[in-house]
């Protein structure tokens, strides 16, 4: 299955959970920060399984949040990668540091 064809399929559920709406943009917002620390706890326990489980949780609530917008996570991504695919700098203790 394409990215897309997930993405769309991600956006369906969250309309038949009635969560495509403008108004839960703060709700949703809190929701990845959750599933954000769930990611930062499956790194710290260093379990693969939990990491897969929320990195895919993550991407699920930044879909429905994109969508609540009226935009794609693609479009987003894509804005993202025409704005960092040029930038410069380098890589100090892991984290990239642009010039």
């Amino acid at each position: 299955m394409t990215f897309n064809e997930l993405e769309e399929k991600v956006h369906l559920w969250a309309l038949d959970k009635g969560l495509i709406t403008k108004d839960n943009t703060k709700q949703q917002a809190l929701k990845t920060v959750e599933e954000v620390g769930e990611l930062c706890k499956a790194i710290l326990d260093d379990n693969k399984d939990e990491f897969i489980d929320a990195v895919g949780d993550v991407m699920v609530t930044l879909i429905i949040l994109a969508r609540q917008n009226g935009l794609s996570a693609l479009t987003c991504l894509q804005a993202a990668w025409d704005e960092i695919k040029d930038r410069k700098g380098k890589t100090v203790n892991g984290t990239f540091i642009k010039n």
